[in-house]
């Protein structure tokens, strides 16, 4: 029979700080990685992420849910839309996105996670 298995945001198992402007709190639990990710304002992920990546855009799938703030999404393809608190969001890989306003937007991410912003 399987094990419950219960972790908390307080005590993550990695932070991966992002090139300044915001982290990522990371656990893992049941085989998977969630992501509670703060971008803070003026955070943006070609100026931020990029540098640790190492890719011209963001080549990793997004599945998740905004809490707080704001994101505008820019997708290679020239499409661009916003998210903020409440909305699920599935974003395939070949973005660049940026904080909107003055709040720090922060998200729970449940997709390809794993190695997101992890340095090497």
């Amino acid at each position: 029979m399987a094990q419950a298995e219960i972790k908390n945001f307080d005590s993550p198992d990695e932070t991966r700080p992002f090139e300044g402007k915001g982290k990522a709190e990371v656990v893992n639990i049941a085989g998977q990685v969630v992501g509670k990710v703060t971008f803070e304002p003026g955070w943006k992920w070609s100026n931020n992420v990029k540098p640790i990546a190492g890719t011209e855009s963001c080549q990793v799938s997004h599945l998740g849910y905004v809490l707080s703030g704001r994101m505008k999404v820019y997708m290679d393809d020239g499409s661009e839309f916003e998210v903020g608190p409440g909305d699920v969001m599935a974003i395939p890989p070949g973005h660049d996105a940026e904080t909107v306003g003055d709040e720090p937007c922060v998200s729970l991410d449940f997709g390809e996670f794993g190695e997101y912003a992890k340095r090497t």
